[in-house]
């Protein structure tokens, strides 16, 4: 007799952007007309030279191959709350920091701390896929807040509030987002821990794009309080250009790490030692080499808003930000992963249909244009103006 998988894993949706990749297979590419990758949210560019080198040489010492500390080393945990201080102004100890294999298990670390099945997490929509998918396979129910076109997707705090109940634990926010690269200005994100806190849940925020936007993210961790009721997600994967070295942090209070610890050692035991000790140099050295790349993705960003928005382009740009834009298709009667199944096959482009980031968001397109060089713009923007009705 055939074993039985899991009927709630089976009810998750399987990963958007591999099952966006299988759609270009079809896609007969040329050297006049490449697939253009507008999917996956990466840098194009490679880790800052002075990184590799260092890595290569750490790759010398037996040490980096053994595990760490679960929470991390020291040393790189001590030098990332110096990062904090420079960033956000405020204070951070290596007590509150857990060193995690990307944002992504950062958020399962986060999720298996606050709830157990059955427990309610606020999720404005579009939201991140991930984080429903994990969500779901843990049993916690992703309780939606619908989009609202006119704010950019930025969420209401009373229609926020309406919707805690006493299964509530959390208030998720990405910012920027991903979908739309929406910023949540700081005093939005006071708002919102000052929510939580009367409510007595967790604001959880979800940073990973953060250092792609100038300026102080906000200013909680100034707050002496801010452990209470705050739990931040983070990934340096994208700041240092190292994403498959899975860079993530989960940043909470001291108590609440201690806590999380418990399932890090059976979920991962520890972040690679190679990684943390990237992590280490890029904190101590590459605060510049991180602000270059913010004004290339800020140049990449303001060219393509500029070309996407010039009269005649049948699809509208709804918002934009970081790495990302939030567009509308003109097709009423296609859904957004027809659409975007037909731009990858036709066009040659890949992007991830609106339904994936939540439910009653056909109508959209996720647009990641971190990935591809400024030249190219022009040229992905031409193939949307063009794509036949």
């Amino acid at each position: 007799m055939k074993f039985a998988i899991s009927p709630r894993i089976q009810a998750v949706h399987f990963p958007p952007i591999s099952e966006v990749r299988q759609w270009a297979a079809s896609y007969w590419a040329s050297p006049e007309r490449p697939l253009i990758d507008l999917c996956q949210a990466v840098p194009d560019y490679p880790p800052a030279p002075g990184l590799v080198a260092h890595l290569k040489g750490v790759l010398d010492d037996p040490l980096t191959s053994r595990y760490s500390p679960d929470e991390g080393i020291l040393e790189t945990r001590v030098a990332l709350c110096a990062r904090y201080q420079r960033r956000y102004g405020g204070v951070v100890t290596p007590g509150q920091l857990c060193l995690t294999i990307g944002a992504s298990q950062a958020f399962w670390l986060a999720m298996v701390t606050l709830c157990v099945a059955g427990d309610e997490v606020i999720v404005p929509l579009p939201a991140y896929f991930d984080h429903p998918m994990a969500l779901e396979v843990l049993g916690i129910r992703p309780v939606y807040l619908p989009f609202n076109e006119a704010s950019g997707g930025l969420p209401s705090l009373a229609d926020l509030e309406a919707l805690i109940t006493p299964r509530t634990r959390a208030i998720l926010l990405v910012t920027p987002s991903n979908p739309t690269g929406v910023v949540a200005p700081p005093e939005l994100i006071r708002e919102l821990f000052e929510l939580a806190g009367r409510r007595g849940v967790a604001l959880v925020l979800d940073e990973t794009y953060a250092d792609f936007i100038p300026g102080r993210p906000h200013e909680l961790f100034t707050d002496v309080v801010w452990k209470d009721n705050f739990v931040q997600i983070m990934s340096l994967g994208k700041t240092y250009a190292l994403t498959g070295y899975r860079a993530g942090l989960l940043v909470a209070s001291e108590d609440f790490i201690y806590q999380a610890l418990k399932a890090q050692d059976s979920m991962a035991v520890c972040q690679p030692r190679i990684t943390q000790q990237a992590l280490l140099y890029g904190a101590e050295h590459l605060d510049p080499w991180v602000w270059g790349n913010r004004e290339i993705m800020t140049r990449r960003h303001d060219r393509f808003r500029e070309e996407f928005t010039l009269p005649g382009n049948p699809f509208r740009l709804v918002t934009s930000g970081a790495f990302f834009a939030w567009i509308k298709h003109p097709f009423p009667f296609l859904s957004g992963r027809e659409v975007a199944q037909r731009l990858a096959q036709e066009a040659g482009i890949l992007c991830l249909p609106g339904e994936v980031f939540g439910p009653g968001l056909g109508e959209y397109l996720r647009l990641a244009f971190g990935n591809i060089r400024e030249e190219i713009i022009p040229e992905a923007v031409e193939r949307f103006r063009t794509f036949p009705a």
